[in-house]
């Protein structure tokens, strides 16, 4: 069964979530989350920059899943990170999701003039109820240092590149001490070393695959993960992570393969 994690704002997120992004194509984007919603999946990950929002909206609403059974990310995009645009800009993404509220709402990147400002924005959509929590993506710890000290809500989530070859030890402790959950993007890393011997005989003793090993891995640490995929069988094979757990020595082993990896941007310089 899915686990919920209880964000900072009192709502709750399923902890294995369906990622949309690169998913620009509508019928690709509409039948991976069709088959997504058939595997179990009722949390979904979208973003404004993705061009799939309307997509994604469209095969939810097909769906016919309630509303309320969803949880709903969506991300304000750098362009829009402007003072007067913030809000239009997510109208138009309730518009496109056919929804009147989102379930968390993330700053996509941690811009260096935009985000302070942009903050004090999110939290204004977030007294408004259309967005039922607010957080960031891509901040590193010196990013929400800056934010806790000024905000007045403070971000539910830190949606970050996270996987067994990418662990950011410090970030992850930093979150977790200041109650900000960690959100994992990219937990198979977009392929890298799928042949990987260490996770490879993991995957041997639990009878997974080595993407399972991977997803599971950001479960058992407590990250929320979101695998994407437009294969229906693996699409199922990702939600099968539910079914099994990792022990002790698979961690410690699992522990010596972080090479600070990044196969996505990096906010690391970003002032």
């Amino acid at each position: 069964m899915n686990q919920n994690i209880e964000l900072s704002s009192k709502t709750t997120i399923p902890q294995l979530g369906f990622g949309t992004w690169l998913l620009k194509d509508e019928t690709k984007c509409k039948n991976a989350v069709k088959a997504a919603v058939e595997a179990g999946y009722r949390h979904f990950d979208t973003a404004q920059i993705y061009e799939n929002e309307q997509f994604v909206g469209r095969a939810l609403v097909e769906s016919a899943i309630p509303r309320e059974e969803l949880f709903i990310t969506t991300k304000i995009w750098n362009d829009n990170m402007f003072w007067d645009d913030i809000e239009p800009s997510f109208e138009e993404s309730l518009k496109k999701l056919q929804t009147d509220y989102i379930d968390l709402l993330l700053l996509h990147f941690p811009v260096t003039e935009l985000r302070r400002p942009a903050w004090h924005r999110m939290q204004d959509v977030y007294r408004s109820g259309k967005a039922k929590a607010i957080g960031v993506s891509n901040y590193t710890i010196q990013h929400l240092e800056e934010l806790l000290r000024e905000c007045e809500v403070k971000p539910a989530v830190n949606q970050v590149e996270l996987h067994v070859f990418l662990q950011q030890p410090e970030l992850v402790a930093y979150c977790q001490n200041n109650g900000i959950a960690v959100e994992a993007y990219s937990p198979i890393a977009h392929g890298y070393d799928m042949t990987n011997k260490t996770i490879a005989l993991i995957a041997e003793k639990h009878g997974t695959s080595v993407a399972q090993i991977m997803i599971r891995w950001c479960l058992e640490k407590g990250f929320i993960t979101i695998p994407k995929s437009t294969n229906s069988d693996r699409i199922k094979e990702n939600f099968g992570v539910l079914g099994f757990t990792l022990d002790e020595e698979d961690l410690m082993q699992i522990a010596g393969l972080d090479k600070g990896l990044r196969t996505c941007w990096d906010p690391t310089h970003v002032a």
